[in-house]
């Protein structure tokens, strides 16, 4: 199984970025996270990340017929962005939202997240281990559809 992890606007910056929120693991510290978590669900994995919603848009759309399923942390774009929504709906791909914070505890605005309503799922607030939940969630979703 292919899975495609998708991280939206300053999550290159993790480390640096509201440590207090975030946590004090830089973005290279994700992503060995997320390859081995991946090796070890017996998971292909690739990850990109961009703070342009464009170029977001252009990595969902070129997933199709590529990857099983998507992992996304669409980051400030989860709530503004309808262009990321129809993308995601587009492909029809299985998708599972992320978020490293506990986005239902912060700010009124963050309750709102366009990408969700394309996602099977969503795990926030888990840190980093929310991207494994993700893969294990699309792994089961990907057998029991078979």
């Amino acid at each position: 199984m292919k899975i495609l992890v998708i991280n939206g606007p300053n999550i290159n910056l993790l480390g640096l970025r509201e440590p207090d929120i975030y946590g004090k693991q830089s973005y290279a510290d994700l992503i060995a996270y997320i390859q081995k978590s991946a090796a070890e669900l017996d998971l292909e994995v690739s990850c990109f990340q961009s703070n342009h919603e464009g170029a977001i848009v252009d990595a969902i759309q070129a997933a199709y017929g590529v990857y099983d399923g998507i992992v996304i942390n669409p980051a400030a774009y989860t709530h503004t962005s309808i262009a990321i929504l129809d993308a995601l709906k587009a492909v029809a791909l299985p998708a599972v939202e992320v978020h490293i914070s506990d986005v239902d505890s912060r700010e009124a605005f963050r309750q709102i997240s366009f990408a969700g309503l394309a996602c099977q799922t969503r795990f926030a607030g888990f840190g980093f281990e929310g991207y494994r939940k993700a893969m294990e969630y699309l792994k089961a979703f990907q057998t029991s559809a078979r």
